[in-house]
């Protein structure tokens, strides 16, 4: 089975006729390693779904680049204030892999709207989760120590944890560098 249509039949089951409609209108893209997908100030309302790779969402921050998130297999990459309010994105998308990348826009997804009504509630749940993993990141942040913050990345993202650098990995968390191996450290010590 597709990884699209696995990832979707959590949501719903489809007939054979939904499946490839859905299969017909995607466009698959591949990109190696160190490529940009999205740049800032672009002006794109595309999404993006991970079937292979590894991206790395980020932005710079008064000359700070800033990792905002990790996007792996089967995971969606959505620029809401892009996507639904057609501004331009505020942040660079890099492949940290080679990826390969099914994408879709608005326009697309209002044909797939048309052709089966009931892609659009699967499409309002992809919009709900992602949007709710956003606001618990966020929330996490503001209120949990960088120890916390990383036991959950941890907990939330295990596999990708050994795909990325640690550099990244202590900007996503808002630390040093030094600051995430003092974590790592205590972590092994207090396991010992």
């Amino acid at each position: 089975m597709h990884p699209l249509i696995k990832y979707f039949s959590s949501f719903a089951g489809f007939t054979s006729e939904e499946e490839k409609t859905i299969l017909d209108s995607i466009i698959v893209k591949h990109f190696k390693k160190g490529d940009i997908v999205i740049k800032e100030n672009d002006a794109d309302d595309t999404t993006f779904f991970v079937v292979k790779g590894l991206v790395r969402q980020y932005k710079i921050l008064e000359g700070n680049d800033l990792t905002i998130n990790f996007f792996a297999e089967n995971e969606w990459i959505i620029s809401l204030n892009s996507f639904n309010e057609n501004k331009t994105t505020d942040h660079f998308l890099i492949c940290l892999e080679d990826t390969e990348l099914i994408t879709g826009n608005e326009e697309s997804a209002q044909v797939l709207f048309k052709v089966f009504p009931r892609f659009e509630t699967i499409s309002r749940i992809v919009m709900e989760k992602t949007f709710s993993e956003k606001q618990k990141f966020l929330h996490a942040f503001q209120t949990d120590s960088p120890e916390q913050r990383y036991l959950n990345l941890v907990k939330n993202k295990p596999d990708i944890l050994q795909r990325i650098s640690q550099y990244y990995i202590a900007s996503y968390l808002g630390i040093t560098p030094e600051s995430l191996s003092r974590i790592r450290k205590r972590m092994t010590t207090k396991k010992s």
